[in-house]
């Protein structure tokens, strides 16, 4: 059982986390450290369990949010549901090849694809900038596809920097601003973290008496961080991307080096 000071230091995590993520993404480096570290005696799967609930909560509060916001930036509805069916589908693969495959493999992928990303927006300076479509028809919608595929995979298997790498794709692939695509990288990470969230149920590995008040603060902070992000602009959000992928990649990097 944890003691009385834990839970109020979580839900402060998670706020902190639905902050974070509700601008650009990228709250999980912030939430699932604290639970690993203030519930370690608990499973790491009733862990992951917990935190999705959570995870789910807010980014569904900051996906709203965004869409209330938005309404003179029409979001390609099509092509979101699409890959956000195909990334739950795929999440679900990506989470039973976990047990036979070495997820330690993935992390250098990651790492360079992460610096990549920094470098790219960084040298980039109107990355993001404008909202200019540059898919259509069926292009667009296999491209929705193949993302969904990738991510969702990705997001099922390891996890890590889910929203970040969304967030990239629909501005690199799709031609979007930073807002837009915040818009639609959230509707695709709710599918995969639904279905993440329903193995994690299905097996009893939820503790809903410290998921529930963290999910309660990981609204706040995500519905507070999509309204800061739509009040702000694409200029900010960049920033804030840029800012959050370093910090995944000083984790991963870290992480790699140890290994």
């Amino acid at each position: 059982m944890p003691t009385p000071v834990v839970l109020p230091l979580l839900c402060f995590f998670a706020f902190l986390a639905g902050l974070i993520d509700g601008m650009v993404g990228g709250g999980g480096l912030i939430q699932l450290p604290a639970l690993l570290l203030l519930l370690p005696e608990v499973p790491v799967p009733t862990v992951l369990g917990t935190g999705k609930v959570a995870s789910l909560a807010g980014t569904s509060a900051s996906a709203l949010r965004y869409l209330r916001g938005l309404s003179g930036v029409p979001i390609r509805w099509r092509t979101v549901a699409v890959a956000a069916v195909v990334a739950g589908c795929f999440a679900l693969l990506g989470a039973r090849a976990v047990s036979g495959l070495n997820k330690d493999l993935v992390k250098p992928l990651v790492l360079a694809l992460l610096v990549l990303m920094a470098a790219y927006t960084f040298w980039r300076k109107d990355f993001g900038s404008l909202h200019a479509p540059r898919l259509h028809g069926r292009r667009e919608l296999w491209t929705g596809v193949g993302l969904g595929a990738a991510i969702g995979f990705y997001d099922g298997f390891f996890g890590p920097g889910t929203g970040s790498l969304l967030l990239f794709a629909f501005v690199g692939l799709f031609g979007y601003d930073f807002l837009a695509a915040s818009a639609s990288a959230k509707v695709v990470n709710i599918a995969t973290n639904i279905t993440g969230l329903a193995y994690f149920i299905s097996t009893g590995q939820v503790l809903y008496h410290i998921a529930l008040p963290m999910a309660a603060c990981n609204v706040l902070g995500s519905t507070l961080g999509a309204r800061l992000a739509l009040r702000r602009g694409t200029s900010f959000v960049r920033v804030l991307f840029l800012v959050v992928v370093s910090g995944f990649i000083l984790k991963l990097g870290w992480e790699v080096a140890r290994g």
